[in-house]
């Protein structure tokens, strides 16, 4: 907790004062250009790694990075969902990213047994709404031994899962086809830095730098 409490000192004599004037100008609204699904893994930070400033990402978070399908009401699943709706209908986002990640902790928990899933039961919920990418990987995957294979096939395949849910929300799929809104697939390695980008022409994911 000192280290946090050292950092806020720190913000606010360092970070603070270089950018006193952007954070002026933020004091009465926001206009993100930028929704960024990302997964709650604290390894992941979307401002550092796109080297983004304050006010440009509307960042939503949960395990996975997972984008439930769209429904006429939500029950369950309204803290990712009216984020998502907010970020375009109210924020008018210009952009959609959907970012993974190496190593996820998450994507490696859909294959867990019910018996230890049955011990987190609200993450088990959660981790339904992937089944479809398991299924998708188990078909894929020709080695099923093969966990290091299992976990990139996952992780990548989980970000194109989530990509074709948006487009399952009319108000997204309608600004989409009218290219109003621009959807990206990220994947984030971590031990290296990299990011790769999903290329729709080519279905490859891309590094980009």
């Amino acid at each position: 907790m000192q280290r946090l409490l050292d950092g806020l000192i720190k913000f606010r004599q360092k970070d603070y004062e270089e950018h006193k004037a952007l954070f002026s100008k933020l004091k009465r609204g926001q206009q993100p250009h930028t929704l960024f699904i990302a997964c709650s893994d604290s390894r992941v930070m979307p401002e550092m790694i796109t080297k983004s400033l304050p006010g440009e990402l509307f960042v939503v978070r949960n395990i996975a990075n997972i984008v439930p399908p769209y429904k006429d009401i939500h029950q369950d699943y309204v803290a990712t969902t009216s984020a998502i709706e907010y970020a375009v209908k109210s924020l008018k986002v210009e952009n959609i990213v959907v970012c993974g990640h190496s190593n996820c902790g998450g994507c490696a928990s859909i294959y867990l047994p019910d018996e230890i899933l049955n011990n987190l039961p609200d993450t088990k919920k959660w981790l339904e709404l992937a089944q479809n990418v398991k299924r998708r990987v188990m078909g894929h995957l020709k080695d099923e031994s093969d966990i290091y294979q299992r976990e990139w096939l996952t992780e990548q395949i989980n970000i194109l899962e989530q990509i074709k849910h948006l487009l399952t929300y009319p108000y997204i799929k309608e600004k989409y086809l009218n290219k109003e809104l621009n959807i990206y697939g990220f994947y984030y390695m971590i031990e290296t830095g990299e990011v790769f980008i999903f290329d729709y022409e080519t279905g490859e994911f891309k590094l980009s730098n």
